[in-house]
């Protein structure tokens, strides 16, 4: 939850583009990120994959209009339309991108390449076919931001009462990590997002900071297999309103604009 996903990096920078507040070499720029190179696989008319700068073209001239993230886990489709095979697809990969007004969804998969010491990330998107209807269960800015607050007083409590929220090395990097991450927040989200998503986005993350410390952080005062249990059972609704909340912040530009 801490780490900012693809689908969230290329959705967000796409629609920057597609607004024309980002030249294409920024977008892909900071898609990419730390990865060493973004491919698009499938694209109708293109036989072998293509770079970002040419997909995002090729995706405009195809009738996008603007681009929609998918966080689904298992039991809960967030995000996703169908059809079945694409549903399946980014089940897998837990994330996927919906392109509005051009019926199609991209898929990322992850690779490691080079040789032991030097070994670097490249990221295929698979373009697939996507069904046009409403994306499920993706709440609008306001609803996430109310959702968001109650899930992390909830959180909060569900970890002091486990003794998890306590000290450990764990604990305290996932801590500096969201401090760093949350000191360069206009690094979020691309140019054109409205404050609000900006701000939800955060709370998101640092509800999945709560989570992760919990997740991460050993037995913490939860000694037996049942508190451990409860334990889990008692965060899995924040998780599901925290990945909700992000998509609905990816989401929170095209929406704006009246996209559907």
């Amino acid at each position: 939850m801490l780490s900012e996903p693809r689908s969230g990096r290329l959705a967000a920078w796409g629609n920057a583009l597609l607004a024309g507040l980002v030249s294409p070499d920024d977008a892909v720029l900071a898609i990419v990120g730390e990865d060493a190179v973004h491919r698009v696989e499938g694209l109708p008319g293109e036989s072998a994959p293509v770079g970002l700068t040419l997909a995002l073209g090729r995706l405009r001239t195809l009738g996008a209009s603007g681009l929609r993230i998918a966080l689904p886990a298992p039991g809960h489709p967030l995000g996703l339309s169908g059809p079945p095979d694409f549903n399946a697809r980014a089940l897998e990969a837990e994330e996927a991108v919906v392109c509005e007004g051009a019926a199609l969804g991209l898929v990322p998969a992850v690779y490691e390449a080079g040789p032991a010491g030097d070994v670097h990330i490249e990221v295929v998107w698979h373009c697939l076919p996507v069904r046009e209807a409403p994306p499920a269960d993706v709440p609008s800015l306001g609803e996430a931001e109310r959702e968001l607050a109650e899930a992390l007083r909830d959180a909060t409590a569900v970890l002091s009462r486990l003794d998890v929220a306590g000290a450990g090395p764990v604990a305290e990097a996932a801590v500096d990590a969201y401090r760093a991450r949350a000191e360069r927040g206009r690094e979020l989200l691309a140019p054109g997002y409205p404050p609000r998503a900006v701000r939800v986005l955060e709370l998101a993350q640092r509800v999945g900071l709560l989570i992760s410390v919990a997740s991460e952080n050993g037995p913490g005062g939860a000694v037996s297999a049942s508190e451990i249990a409860a334990r889990a059972e008692a965060l899995r609704p924040v998780e599901r309103t925290a990945r909700r909340a992000q998509v609905a912040a990816y989401n929170s530009v095209v929406e704006e604009r009246g996209v559907r």
